[in-house]
């Protein structure tokens, strides 16, 4: 019999920002509006991606962008993002010569043609460094530990309760 997989927990350290963004559709078949919503949101993680990689080479300043996942949550697109800081994800989303500004202005005005076609929504959760916990038996590369990689779980804890409290 093989082995178990090692527990492992996420590398991250520091403070973190949970942000998880969406869209409801209500109106499908609003191609014109439905269309360009969808659209935005792979521009702007590929935005934020290509930054993440040049800041890592030293050749652009950090956004606090650390990555994203895609969900589906009963069709419903989902992306959620992990930041460094609120003050990064603030600044990008008000920046008036990166993706999302123009993308946020442009939606209120085609949106106004089909008010009720979908709803956009955020969520944002700041959480302190220590004020998180995570495990993994198996393949790791997802949440926290797609980030920064993964240690073996008795150098943090080996119950969820001493992980959380470190």
């Amino acid at each position: 019999m093989p082995a178990p997989a090692p527990r492992v927990t996420h590398a991250y350290d520091g403070d973190l920002v949970l942000f998880l963004i969406g869209v409801r559709l209500h109106q499908p078949w609003r191609l014109g509006v439905v269309g360009r919503v969808l659209a935005a949101m792979p521009r702007m993680i590929a935005e934020l991606e290509r930054n993440r990689q040049q800041a890592e080479r030293g050749e652009a300043e950090d956004l606090g962008f650390l990555g994203a996942r895609y969900l589906l949550d009963g069709g419903h697109p989902t992306v959620l993002q992990y930041w460094r800081s609120t003050e990064q994800l603030y600044r990008y989303a008000a920046a008036p010569g990166l993706e999302h500004r123009p993308a946020w202005k442009a939606f209120y005005g085609y949106a106004a043609s089909a008010p009720r076609a979908v709803t956009i929504w955020h969520e944002t959760y700041a959480v302190p460094a220590g004020g998180l916990e995570s495990i993994y038996a198996g393949a790791a590369d997802f949440g926290l530990a797609s980030l920064d990689g993964t240690v073996r779980v008795a150098r943090r804890g080996e119950r969820a309760r001493e992980r959380l409290a470190g």
